[in-house]
C-alpha cells in the first residue's frame, strides 16, 4: 500500500509541525512560508503530520 501527501497551501502557514513529527522524514524545509515535501514515497500513512497540523492543511491519501 502506498500513500500520497497532499498539502493545502492556502492553509499552510509553514510552522513545520509536520516536519517535526514525521517518522519517515517526508517533509523538507520551509520555502516562501510553506513546507515542502521531500519524499512522500516513504510515507507510511501514520497521519502524525495530519494530527500535528494546526491548520488542517494536510491530507494523506491511500493509493
Amino acid at each position: 500500500m502506498s500513500y500520497k501527501i497532499e498539502i493545502d497551501f492556502d492553509k499552510c502557514d509553514g510552522d513545520a509541525a509536520c516536519q517535526d513529527v514525521c517518522p519517515q522524514e517526508c517533509y523538507g524545509d520551509v520555502v516562501d512560508g510553506k513546507i515542502t515535501i521531500v519524499d512522500d514515497y516513504e510515507c507510511i500513512g501514520c497521519e502524525a503530520c495530519v494530527n500535528s497540523c494546526p491548520n488542517d492543511a494536510i491530507e494523506i491519501i491511500e493509493e
